[in-house]
């Protein structure tokens, strides 16, 4: 993973907050069955078939044992291995990406070797998780606090959907120190953390290999597409997305097509040598082009296609006569 993806985790700074509210607020309650299981083995384990809000580190809970005032407590901290501490229980009891009820469910079934078929009450005083983030070109990136599950198709909902700029995927970065509930096939473990990666339309679509839950902590990410610059005498100079493959003549089509006085056979395309920082450049006839007479060029990342102005036009005149209105178009973002 990059080191430009690593700083994620220690320089982004999430600025205002919107929550997420709980789809099943309120108390989770259990009584223990009278069954004789006793042992940390007979807990309830999690069960990650549905969307409601799974405990993790930082959560401030309340836990209410009935006609036991001693075993109460107002709140109880999750601590970051996703556990918790009860009076008179020797272990701690692991909380993490358990519903209120399965944590309810545990503790009344720990509690049984001192009372009799113990009724306990369990729900999350604070949601206190680290919130999840969505960067990058969307329509508003934004950051949230969840109080339910939330899937990643929703999120992205959420912030306005991928801008004109997003590129073809999403990626998902773990916090190094998440509690990991399930981990999907596709995430890759990294020196970072945890590193997932989707199909932009597939997530869209809602398949379901491609819209996972998130989970606290994650940072969503849909990278910007590669871009082609097309400069010159054309009607809208500008840096256009790839979001396809793209030839020269779609990609001066996309930028308005060319202005009255277009040398259409002197186009040319400035493209880096990979590896140095040499430059190349590549001539188009366009003319020839649109007569089938000469083939389409196909465009890689980064080109720029200068459209010539007949007469005593330099290229360079052209080249800042386009740049700078093209320049005021672009984002401003602020690297934190």
């Amino acid at each position: 993973m990059s080191s430009a993806l690593k700083s994620l985790f220690v320089g982004l700074v999430f600025l205002g907050g919107v929550q997420i509210a709980s789809a099943q607020p309120g108390v989770a309650t259990t009584t223990a069955p009278e069954a004789k299981a006793t042992d940390a083995a007979a807990v309830a384990k999690p069960n990650t078939s549905d969307n409601r809000y799974r405990i993790g580190p930082g959560d401030i809970l309340e836990v209410r044992v009935a006609r036991a005032p001693e075993l109460s407590r107002e709140a109880v901290r999750v601590d970051q291995s996703g556990k918790i501490r009860m009076p008179m229980l020797e272990e701690d009891i692991p909380a993490a990406c358990l519903t209120e009820a399965e944590l309810a469910q545990n503790v009344a079934k720990l509690y049984r070797k001192y009372k009799n078929n113990p009724h306990v009450d369990v729900f999350v005083k604070e949601f206190q998780s680290q919130p999840v983030a969505v960067i990058g070109a969307v329509k508003s990136p934004a950051q949230f606090k969840l109080q339910r599950q939330v899937r990643l198709l929703e999120l992205i909902s959420l912030v306005g959907g991928p801008s004109d700029a997003a590129g073809q995927t999403i990626q998902i970065v773990h916090a190094e120190d998440s509690i990991r509930c399930n981990q999907p096939a596709n995430v890759s473990i990294t020196d970072a953390g945890a590193f997932s990666n989707y199909n932009l339309q597939d997530t869209l679509r809602g398949a379901s290999d491609s819209n996972p839950f998130v989970r606290p902590g994650d940072i969503v990410q849909v990278p910007q597409a590669d871009q082609v610059f097309v400069l010159g005498n054309v009607l809208k100079p500008s840096a256009i997305p790839m979001k396809e493959p793209l030839t020269v003549s779609r990609a001066i089509a996309l930028a308005g097509g060319t202005a009255p006085n277009t040398k259409r056979g002197s186009i040319r395309i400035i493209r880096q040598i990979p590896g140095s920082q040499e430059k190349k450049e590549i001539p188009v006839d366009l003319e020839a082009i649109e007569k089938n007479r000469a083939e389409d060029v196909a465009l890689l990342p980064n080109d720029v296609v200068n459209v010539p102005i007949s007469g005593a036009k330099s290229f360079l005149r052209s080249l800042l006569g386009a740049v700078i209105p093209t320049a005021a178009q672009l984002p401003v973002r602020v690297i934190p």
